[in-house]
């Protein structure tokens, strides 16, 4: 489906967003590291082209399904992918163009926002404080630094009852996000879900989603209404 505001446009009462390819473009920092784990554990490093498919789903269990890890191999390259991802998070990272402007009206809206990611709290954390995001969100949700929660149905899941735990009204949310995993996992909890075209999905991972923008503006019409896109 494509951008259509006729048939999606409704009254949110909060939003939920994925990080890497959503509000970042992060794919440089997340492949250099990729890169750089392969090499330190011994195996072939393959392309920067080809690791994209490795940026947004949870690493180890891309790890186990792509290149037939054991559970112990993918926890040991995980632990050695972050010791490279720590360094360039913040380096080799950049806020996409409209984001900023897109969360400051959505708060003058009085729209909670909260972040839904697979990338670990404390990393999206830092993240989100490093380019000054984090004023923007009432809740920052990802996933359990030990993976124990990891998948996006379960991240969304975690996000959308500590919302409510803190007071936010979720029976109209929407999750904003740029890969399938994100549609897939709004769509376990019952949630509609905006694929955005910046990031690094492609368009047959939209299916499911009730509409596909590919602008800043485009997303700000569907959560906040035509006039404010203008």
């Amino acid at each position: 489906m494509t951008y259509s505001p006729s048939a999606v446009e409704r009254s949110w009462s909060c939003v939920l967003f994925d990080l890497d390819g959503t509000l970042t473009d992060s794919a440089p920092g997340i492949t250099r590291s990729l890169q750089q784990m392969f090499e330190a554990i011994g195996r072939p490093v393959h392309t920067e082209e080809e690791l994209m498919a490795y940026v947004g789903p949870p690493l180890a269990d891309t790890l186990r399904a792509r290149e037939d890890f054991t559970t112990e191999q993918a926890d040991e390259a995980l632990r050695v992918y972050r010791g490279f991802a720590e360094a360039s998070d913040l380096v080799d990272n950049a806020v996409f163009p409209g984001i900023v402007g897109l969360l400051q009206q959505l708060q003058d809206g009085g729209i909670p926002v909260a972040l839904a990611t697979s990338k670990p709290v404390t990393r999206a954390t830092r993240i989100l404080e490093h380019f000054d995001l984090a004023r923007y969100f009432t809740f920052i949700g990802g996933a359990s630094d030990d993976e124990s929660r990891s998948a996006k149905a379960d991240v969304i899941a975690y996000t959308l009852a500590e919302l409510a735990r803190l007071g936010v009204d979720v029976s109209r949310p929407v999750m904003v996000g740029d890969r399938f995993y994100d549609v897939e996992g709004a769509n376990a909890n019952d949630v509609p879900a905006i694929m955005v075209e910046w990031g690094y999905g492609s368009p047959a991972e939209a299916t499911g989603a009730i509409a596909v923008v590919h602008s800043v503006d485009q997303l700000r019409s569907l959560l906040l209404g035509q006039a404010a896109a203008a």
